[in-house]
């Protein structure tokens, strides 16, 4: 016997899970629906098939193609218009030489036996039989009634309570004698239960109906699907195996990675290739699709995730199904009955409420609340760059195609036959970026000077002195080396102003990108004397008479924590004459110590000593060598700074915390240090970038030239106390809260601070509360007379923003 599947349906209940795919190709546990429909004909014997289609046809088509791989044998109908279920069956029908035949549909979930419904028809003598199923709740079916024999004498599509008068439904399964269809003509709109079986009870010669036994359910929305998923897991429906049992009921599709410390609880159906961190607790009926990763301290309770996907640390999934491709980053909650289309990215700390559906290829802002469903345009904003660059996780957020994409943009701003430089840490991740990279920039006619592999304030350094017109450097995040970040540099070596920024980001989302005719393709070339550029330019800008430094510096210990920095400095100090007792100096991507252009200071006993008070230290040896000069802190430093100022004749400049500003300042020329409280520190007088070698050096002669250890610099700074927080905050509150901050507290200075809101309570008492500009809170710093106080002042203004979020 041969079998038409009815397979052209949208399932516009189903969405946005249809939004990309059919129907029938919506993954049910561990393959599409209309692969365990195939399932179940080839148990039955059925191998011969033909496959209606219409809607996203192609991809049915590609998936099954003749059917080999299937051990069937798999026609294809198409229908360039809609013709309604009977219409699509006649139009399938020129491949069908069984009589009869059996027809179902393609994206319902069954396990009942086709043979006894087979027998049922022959023995009837029927012209066509339809197989029954009891419901409980009728209304979203087609109703049939019908006589003590059998016979069917009405139809009672989707009824109200009133209409009821059976709780016997169409499941979408006939048994037909090809003379039925002979009743109207092809290429007419036809359906079975509106137009074809009542014309047959109206002419005398009415289809059976044949109650059937077993399992049956039409995946008509989300709820019937996550209720068809869960029989699955729970044996509720005769499939087959689903994958292997390795023990509690998880069942593996393939290979996988679970952590000793996770927590599954089933049943879970686990994908081919899932990753599982430490911490995660999985509470079944669940599905996690292939190549899933859910990070560490994650907690998945009765939800699909679909393949592909990434789950945050410390996010919370519950009764959710959630799309391929997705990332889903760290503290995200998702509720109950939410959907999360394909491709949607929803970033750190956002809450999705109960019931939301979001649409495919949307962009969450971290922190943000989702209460409604998000159908059309992108939810927050359309921006590629946050503080640190182009950031997000490998092959999650950044991918080769994207990577090349935003070469492309970034090379269409640029005059056509530019050059830049591009950059790279020695890891395989931004190895792979930057090739991308590569590849998107002489797309748009731009040439490409390859640097290689430097540290970062060499590429930048380089990128001004060869007179190109911007850089790009690919590094691991300093803070999870799961995340890649690309930072964009001006002709200058700075990082690319906002306006730069956001005419990338237009390209980037209108793909509007400048492709360039053959002769016009740019150039890759390795960039010439790199190292040497730098290193003879650091050399002149030290006092070079003095070194060696003679009794001052003994042996000096170096830590080049296995990254690019152990192929430049291990020169310049043996230039220079210095003992080094070198650490970790082997280049190692797999040891490599991610850094943020710092440096960290110890004592002689190997004690490290505090990022403020080492800047504190370098500030009074500045003002030492330098009397009268300025230095630049950020408004987070402690007022020891001014202390220190006025004890020693200097100056201090408040800057904006961000590095960016920071080194827009060193541009000025009116500072001679500017420093960030977190081991980073710019020296003007040779570049205006964060550069950890040249401080290293320069500190060594600062103490020099003042006479002074570092210990005892160290020593001799103002003492000082300072706490800190984060509050959390919506993105859509900070502008309301920055308002109701400066109505509330009289002793703000806005005219005085370059950033967020300051509270003067004394000489050294004061409050800043100034926004994060990348992530969804508020930071409180204060400044007490004692570190109880300082955290005190804390406390208590972060109970004011709590409070005045609540308003």
């Amino acid at each position: 016997m041969q079998a038409v599947i009815m397979a052209g349906g949208e399932g516009s209940r189903l969405r946005p899970l249809t939004i990309g795919r059919p129907k029938p190709m919506i993954p049910l546990v561990n393959k599409p629906i209309l692969v365990h429909i195939l399932d179940l004909l080839r148990r039955h014997g059925i191998t011969d098939v033909v496959i209606t289609v219409q809607y996203m046809a192609e991809l049915i088509q590609s998936y099954f193609g003749d059917g080999h791989e299937f051990d069937m044998r798999v026609r294809y109908s198409l229908e360039s218009v809609p013709l309604g279920t009977a219409g699509g069956v006649k139009l399938a029908a020129r491949y069908i030489q069984s009589d009869p035949f059996l027809v179902i549909s393609g994206d319902a979930l069954t396990d009942i036996d086709l043979k006894q419904l087979i027998d049922f028809h022959r023995q009837m003598g029927a012209p066509a039989t339809v197989a029954l199923a009891r419901v409980g709740n009728p209304l979203e079916y087609g109703l049939v009634v019908t006589d003590k024999t059998g016979r069917i004498v009405r139809f009672v599509e989707k009824p109200g309570w009133s209409d009821v008068v059976s709780d016997t439904v169409n499941t979408g399964i006939y048994v037909l004698n090809r003379e039925v269809l002979d009743l109207f003509e092809e290429g007419q709109v036809f359906d079975f239960s509106h137009d074809l079986f009542p014309l047959m009870i109206e002419q005398g010669t009415p289809p059976y109906g044949y109650v059937v036994e077993g399992y049956w359910t039409d995946i008509g929305n989300p709820a019937a699907y996550r209720q068809a998923t869960e029989d699955v897991l729970y044996g509720h429906v005769q499939v087959e195996p689903i994958g292997k049992n390795i023990g509690g009921e998880i069942y593996c599709g393939g290979t996988y990675q679970i952590a000793p410390d996770a927590q599954l609880y089933g049943p879970i159906y686990l994908g081919d290739g899932v990753k599982i961190l430490g911490g995660v607790v999985i509470h079944g009926p669940a599905v996690i699709r292939d190549n899933v990763f859910v990070d560490t301290g994650s907690h998945i309770e009765r939800s699909i995730i679909w393949r592909n996907t990434y789950i945050g640390e410390r996010s919370q999934i519950r009764g959710a199904i959630i799309g391929r491709q997705c990332s889903i980053k760290s503290r995200v909650i998702v509720s109950e009955g939410a959907i999360i289309a394909d491709n949607t990215l929803v970033r750190e700390g956002a809450i999705i409420q109960p019931n939301v559906k979001i649409w495919p290829d949307k962009e969450i802002e971290a922190g943000a609340t989702v209460s409604s469903s998000i159908v059309w345009g992108a939810q927050g904003r359309r921006t590629l760059f946050g503080r640190y660059g182009v950031t997000g996780l490998v092959n999650v957020d950044l991918t080769p195609e994207f990577a090349a994409r935003l070469g492309a943009a970034y090379g269409a701003t640029l005059p056509l036959g530019a050059t830049v430089t591009v950059n790279r840490e020695a890891h395989n991740t931004p190895r792979m970026i930057k090739r991308a990279l590569l590849s998107g920039l002489p797309s748009a006619g731009v040439h490409v000077l390859d640097t290689r592999t430097q540290p970062i304030p060499v590429a930048r350094f380089y990128t001004f002195h060869s007179g190109a017109r911007g850089g790009v450097h690919v590094r691991l995040s300093p803070f999870d080396n799961r995340v890649v970040d690309i930072k964009v540099f001006d002709e200058r070596g700075l990082d690319l102003g906002r306006k730069a920024q956001r005419n990338v980001e237009n390209i980037f989302f209108r793909e509007d990108f400048r492709r360039v005719y053959l002769d016009e393709i740019g150039r890759i070339e390795y960039a010439p004397n790199v190292t040497e550029v730098y290193c003879r330019a650091f050399l002149d800008s030290l006092e070079r008479e003095l070194w060696p430094l003679p009794g001052m510096f003994g042996t000096v210990v170096v830590d080049y924590a296995n990254a690019v920095s152990a192929l430049i400095l291990p020169q310049l100090l043996s230039d220079l004459d210095v003992d080094v007792v070198a650490l970790n100096a082997g280049l190692d991507e797999r040891k490599l110590f991610r850094t943020r252009e710092r440096i960290f200071i110890t004592t002689a006993d190997g004690a490290v000593i505090p990022n403020m008070d080492a800047f504190l230290a370098v500030t009074r040896l500045v003002f030492d060598v330098w009397p009268h000069s300025t230095v630049g802190v950020p408004v987070t430093a402690p007022r020891a700074f001014e202390q220190l100022a006025v004890e020693m004749g200097g100056r201090i400049k408040r800057l904006k915390t961000d590095p960016q500003a920071l080194m827009e300042a060193a541009l000025s020329g009116e500072f001679v240090l500017v420093g960030d409280g977190s081991g980073g520190f710019i020296f003007p007088l040779f570049t205006p970038y964060l550069d950890g070698m040249f401080a290293t050096l320069k500190i060594m002669e600062l103490c020099m030239l003042a006479d002074t250890p570092f210990g005892d610099a160290v020593r001799l700074v103002p003492p000082y106390a300072m706490a800190r927080t984060r509050v959390p905050c919506r993105w859509e509150d900070k502008g309301r809260l920055m308002r109701l901050l400066n109505e509330r507290l009289p002793n703000t200075q806005p005219d005085t601070v370059p950033e967020g809101v300051v509270v003067d309570l004394g000489e050294r008492e004061w409050v800043l509360i100034t926004p994060v500009p990348d992530e969804p809170f508020f930071l409180v710093v204060a400044e007490g007379a004692s570190p109880e106080e300082a955290n005190n002042l804390v406390e208590r203004y972060s109970n004011l923003l709590a409070e005045l979020l609540e308003k």
